[in-house]
């Protein structure tokens, strides 16, 4: 018997789509059977210097289901994003459908809701979103059979979303020679991260791993899709069996050397209220500029 809860051969159509201003890749997979699909990792164009939100990218992937007359369940968000703004509200509105992150989004919200003083009104109970997801959790996209893995280490809530045959693993790995995801946000832990990606690389060796961001190492063409294989020969970070501690060493000393990413103040205080905007007491949108809380 697998030690999986799914059947990890149904096959699942997997449509990206890359946001250059963020280095993010969004995807729609789909059910060839039934036509329903998810959106994993949602993105809201976001114009940081005028303050203003738009919505260009996020009506593309509307267009696309909306065109090949897909029904959208789904829209998961792989973790609190520091380096985009989730579209979700907006998407569900348009084509409704279920957002759903890891349950441990409750102590990314209590970390950032003292970091961003948010005070009583902010709920840090995760009830936000639609579905809060436990390790090993399972649900359908139509016919198609998903389990989420818990995979902490960039942040508490990360998840990895194995969707039939393709797993859809956020920011816990890059492509193989780009590495791992930084472990130094408040949460975040390279002990953890490098458990996590083993539990990656534990998956099937033909398991198509669709990755979260991508920024052409050494010039390269901006690419999304491996394998656990090619993650397990080739990954600059984890591949060849390296050890715990070298990763931990490794990450560790890159760790300091990165700056935080150019959104991460409006994307956090965005995403860890999936996606809804924070208002005033009179209800208008605004964001907090903590000084020295990062």
């Amino acid at each position: 018997m697998s030690q999986y809860p799914i059947n990890m051969h149904q096959g699942s159509i997997v449509e990206p789509f890359f946001d250059s201003a963020s280095n993010t890749i969004s995807y729609v997979v789909t059910d060839p059977q039934t036509k329903a699909c998810a959106i994993i990792d949602s993105v809201l164009d976001f114009d940081y210097s005028a303050g203003r939100t738009e919505y260009e990218f996020a009506d593309k992937q509307i267009a696309f289901i909306k065109q090949n007359e897909l029904s959208l369940e789904w829209i998961i968000e792989s973790h609190v994003h520091a380096d985009h703004l989730s579209a979700a509200p907006y998407i569900q509105e348009s084509l409704g459908g279920k957002i759903g992150i890891g349950k441990e989004i409750t102590r990314v919200q209590d970390e950032f809701g003292k970091i961003f003083n948010e005070g009583t009104r902010f709920q840090r109970d995760g009830s936000q979103f639609d579905q809060l997801f436990n390790d090993g959790d399972t649900y359908k996209i139509g016919a198609l059979d998903a389990f989420v893995i818990s995979t902490p280490g960039h942040t508490p809530a990360c998840m990895v979303h194995v969707i039939g045959d393709a797993a859809f693993v956020g920011d816990t790995l890059f492509m193989p020679d780009g590495g791992s995801a930084r472990a130094d946000f408040p949460g975040g832990d390279a002990e953890m991260l490098y458990d996590s990606i083993q539990k990656v690389l534990s998956l099937p060796d033909q398991m198509r791993l669709f990755i979260c961001h991508d920024y052409g190492p050494n010039g390269r063409e901006i690419a999304w899709e491996t394998t656990v294989l090619e993650q397990r020969n080739n990954n600059i970070h984890v591949g060849k069996g390296s050890s715990k501690a070298s990763f931990v060493k490794l990450r560790t000393e890159r760790d300091k050397q990165l700056a935080m990413p150019k959104l991460i103040i409006p994307a956090l205080q965005v995403n860890m209220r999936a996606g809804e905007l924070p208002t005033d007491e009179e209800g208008n949108p605004v964001l907090k500029v903590p000084l020295n809380g990062l």
